[in-house]
């Protein structure tokens, strides 16, 4: 993880992220670093738009992020006619699933 963070930080910076940059920053941080692994990320990067990639991560990070919010809401009171409704759905469309197994 440490070696994305440190390509981040070059890209942040407007450094290029290239291996002598990206062990420069591992080795300021007193990260051991292995130079495959740097030769790899760097070349894995290659031709890779990194604002675009994080724009695009940005975007798909709030629909993420809607289920943890409406937990934190504090729990809620199920309807039991629906949670046995939801159970025999469950039930049957698994019989209609193991009967297309055996013909």
């Amino acid at each position: 993880m440490e070696y994305i963070y440190a390509a981040m930080l070059l890209h942040k910076a407007g450094q290029k992220v290239d291996e002598a940059n990206v062990g420069k920053v591992l080795e300021s941080a007193h990260v051991k670093h292995d130079p495959a692994r740097v030769k790899a990320l760097v070349s894995s990067l290659e031709g890779v738009d990194i604002d675009k990639v994080i724009k695009e991560a940005s975007i798909a990070q709030p629909v993420a992020a809607a289920p943890a919010a409406s937990a934190s809401e504090g729990p809620k009171k199920e309807d039991p006619k629906k949670k046995a409704e939801e159970e025999k759905k469950s039930e049957e469309a698994a019989a209609a699933g193991l009967g297309a197994l055996f013909g």
